[in-house]
């Protein structure tokens, strides 16, 4: 017998017993001394051990991925010659890469998923086998697998992992179910393009995404949910909504801003720009291009090039920012300062272009040029924690402001094992892990530790918003940064009188403006709260013979700086109504001639219907008391 701990509780079982036949019903696999195992793995003395259910995030990924093998393993037998390629679990769900000599289409899809279910009623046992690296090269060479021999050859390890069920194997380090059975139900939703390992000059294969669940009801809970996020897509409800266009004449990914589109990014904005003014911030400007001295300076110009635009002015090359960092931090140059001018908070709505491949483009939610809501904050390193606090604060209370109640956090730190990868020393990155850590534990912020995840330059916080479907939606990010004040030589004169190296915050709040305002419009699909609709009434006429008294209401509104819209054509009243409707305008005020002989109005709430008769004066009352809400 040997002694393991079960969920925090002690036990002792036979040496050598496999976690399957202690495993509770529901458990797909367990954290094994803090590492992810298969239900088939031996326990020995000393083990510590947390069950895994599709509850847990972990557990979902096991059960994506493993849905993601049976799925090749279908292809492959309709499909002999598809080569394959890569298969992860993603946010929701998993997709596997197939190079195939013909396109997948629906009817493939259907043939597939009919394949699958053959083999998931078959239970097949799903193993873990190890094979010498040299014996699985000369495997997938003679099976043709080319891709799965390029992954192969950058092992260093000697011997390799794959997973088997019944005929079919498959490079991967695992864990996974250990049989087909535990896959309930599941859907193929669509089949798209994409390079090999992401880069355009590789072959193009087919990606076929995927979602699966232990159940047939959580799936259709699932599907209907995608079914609501579809109809919620900020690109189809923008035809009516009307915020914004892209043109092919103009360029991929490159976003022109009707009307009522840039109402709403100048409210946004505004509010932003009044909570950072409110929190000592400075508000600074920088050039949209630079010399590229300036980004090889930054490093930038060595690592980022390939997703950089460049021009030549006068023999001279330049770069278009695709970051606002390096003009904030020579703005800080530019000046001598003291420990006593400390923090300084430079903020800025900058606009940067960086190149993404045109497949990607999608919307507001990847462009090529956006804004961003950047800031850097140099301050001492006494000053640091501090400092992360407030900027936490201030994101959550946007955050908040902006209607989003679910949201996720994640701390990226750094690899110890791979110091070589960072900038900084090893001191400063516990120094600010340590911070970013403190001030989280401080706030109550649940969140979850990315080891190895941190960019070169600085560990980070991430808060992402989460929607119906559990998407999560890039927001703010607090950021150290080592590597530029370095490159620099930021300092800042101690109360020693000798030169130190600031610290540098860089921090957004609501990240890239196009993509924030995108998941806005699916947030609330389209509904807008009344402090952010574009046009927040709508002064509908009746008859002609209330068109004037109707001006004069029109002027009293946008004079209490009301957003207004008018509609005095002769045209129906009822077609007026519908038309605002599908626009979703939050009020509707409907004039004829009663209301203009009695001085009063009707009002109508979207959604809602009519409301009664209301004095102006009423009026103004309520819409003000909601705009002040912000709900």
């Amino acid at each position: 017998m040997v002694k393991i701990t079960l969920d925090g509780v002690s036990h002792d079982v036979e040496d050598g017993v496999r976690l399957r036949d202690l495993a509770p019903q529901g458990a797909l696999a367990a954290i094994l001394n803090g590492n992810p195992v298969d239900l088939a793995t031996s326990l020995k003395q000393g083990a510590e051990v947390r069950w895994l259910t599709f509850d847990d995030e972990e557990g979902r990924e096991i059960f994506w991925h493993s849905t993601s093998h049976l799925m090749a393993h279908a292809v492959k037998r309709l499909f002999p010659r598809a080569r394959l390629a890569i298969g992860p679990a993603i946010d929701n769900g998993f997709y596997y890469d197939f190079e195939v000599a013909e396109p997948f289409t629906d009817r493939d899809l259907k043939r597939i998923e009919r394949e699958m279910r053959k083999l998931a009623t078959r239970g097949l046992p799903v193993r873990r086998r190890v094979f010498p690296k040299a014996k699985l090269e000369h495997y997938y060479r003679f099976m043709g697998e080319d891709l799965k021999l390029e992954l192969l050859e950058e092992i260093e390890d000697e011997e390799v992992s794959l997973y088997e069920q019944d005929d079919f194997l498959d490079l991967c380090r695992g864990p996974h179910l250990d049989d087909t059975s535990r896959i309930g139900a599941f859907k193929l939703l669509s089949v798209a393009g994409a390079y090999w390992r992401g880069d355009e000059k590789n072959q193009m294969l087919q990606r076929i995404y995927g979602i699966s669940f232990p159940t047939r009801e959580q799936l259709d809970e699932h599907l209907l949910k995608l079914q609501e996020a579809r109809d919620a897509d900020h690109r189809i409800l923008n035809r009516t909504l009307d915020l914004f266009a892209i043109f092919e004449e103009v360029g991929p990914g490159l976003i022109l801003w009707k009307p009522k589109g840039t109402i709403l990014r100048k409210v946004i904005e505004d509010f932003w720009t009044a909570e950072h003014l409110k929190r000592g911030y400075q508000l600074v400007t920088s050039p949209h291009i630079a010399r590229a001295e300036l980004w090889k300076i930054s490093g930038h110009y060595d690592y980022y090039k390939e997703n950089m635009y460049f021009t030549t002015i006068e023999d001279h090359e330049y770069a278009i920012r695709p970051m606002n960092c390096p003009g904030h931090m020579m703005l800080y140059r530019s000046t001598k300062h003291s420990y006593r001018e400390l923090p300084l908070r430079y903020a800025e709505l900058g606009t940067v272009y960086r190149y993404e491949r045109s497949g990607v483009v999608q919307g507001l939610l990847r462009v090529r040029g956006f804004t961003i809501d950047d800031a850097h904050i140099f301050c001492t390193p006494r000053q640091a924690s501090d400092e992360v606090a407030d900027v936490l604060d201030l994101c959550l209370y946007m955050i908040d402001a902006f209607g989003y109640s679910d949201i996720k956090v994640e701390l990226s730190l750094w690899d110890p094992d791979k110091r070589d990868k960072y900038a900084g020393t090893p001191d400063k990155w516990e120094e600010a892990q340590k911070i970013l850590e403190g001030v989280l534990a401080d706030k109550g912020v649940p969140y979850k530790s990315m080891i190895g995840e941190a960019a070169f330059y600085g560990p980070k916080i991430d808060i992402k918003l989460l929607d119906a479907l559990g998407r999560s939606w890039q927001a703010s990010t607090i950021q150290f940064d080592f590597n530029l004040p370095e490159r620099f030589g930021l300092t800042y004169v101690g109360e020693d009188g000798a030169e130190h190296e600031v610290r540098v915050i860089h921090r957004a709040v609501l990240g890239s403006m196009e993509r924030f305002i995108g998941g806005l419009i699916e947030f609330y699909k389209g509904n807008f709260p009344l402090w952010l609709s574009p046009y927040q009434a709508a002064v509908l006429t009746v008859t002609d013979a209330a068109s004037e008294y109707a001006a004069e209401v029109a002027a009293d509104l946008i004079d209490e700086g009301i957003r207004v819209v008018t509609e005095f054509s002769a045209d129906k009243i009822g077609a007026k109504i519908r038309k605002f409707e599908t626009q979703k305008v939050p009020y509707m005020v409907v004039l004829g001639a009663k209301e203009a002989k009695e001085g009063t109005l009707t009002l109508r709430r979207h959604g809602e219907g009519d409301l009664g008769t209301f004095s102006l004066k009423e009026m103004l009352k309520l819409l003000k008391k909601e705009i002040k809400q912000r709900r």
